[in-house]
């Protein structure tokens, strides 16, 4: 009976977790530090329109995505949109290299503690890359939106 309860309790909180995650509801909190030791909080954006991109430098799906990442960055961020680059790399010198390589120059943090990490929990990510699209009020408008949606969804939140 303890184990029943004990799963039941696992599944709920499961559950509660993955709850946050709702369109139009508010998400978890981020601080990490830049590549130059500096603490980078997501909610310092707020009133931007936001991606929070999870990647890592070894996954060749995110960076393939970089690119068009950056190109979309580089087209709207004089009008409000920022991407908040949440990297999952054990290995800093590593990141370093992926951002200069891919000429990322919007926000990067690092957690450094991989799946293992606490983020990726409360945003429910199990792989990368995973994009989340928030609005200028940090509410979440899309999980994974790509291509001509997502930039669909940047031009309607600006």
């Amino acid at each position: 009976m303890k184990k029943i309860l004990g799963v039941i309790h696992l599944v709920f909180l499961a559950a509660m977790v993955q709850a946050q995650l709702v369109i139009g509801s508010a998400v978890p909190e981020i601080s990490l530090t830049d590549p130059k030791g500096q603490v980078i909080d997501l909610s310092s954006f707020k009133g931007k329109v936001v991606l929070i991109d999870f990647w890592a430098s070894w996954c060749r799906p995110c960076r393939m995505a970089n690119p068009g990442v950056v190109r979309l960055y580089n087209k709207y961020k004089s009008k409000g949109f920022e991407v908040f680059g949440v990297s999952i790399d054990d290995d800093q010198s590593e990141w370093i290299k992926a951002i200069k390589k891919d000429k990322i120059n919007y926000s990067q943090v690092n957690d450094n503690a991989g799946f293992d990490s606490k983020i990726l929990s409360l945003y429910s990510v199990d792989a990368v890359p995973t994009t989340f699209l928030l609005d200028k009020q940090g509410k979440l408008v899309a999980v994974d939106p790509e291509g001509r949606k997502l930039e669909k969804l940047i031009k309607q939140l600006l």
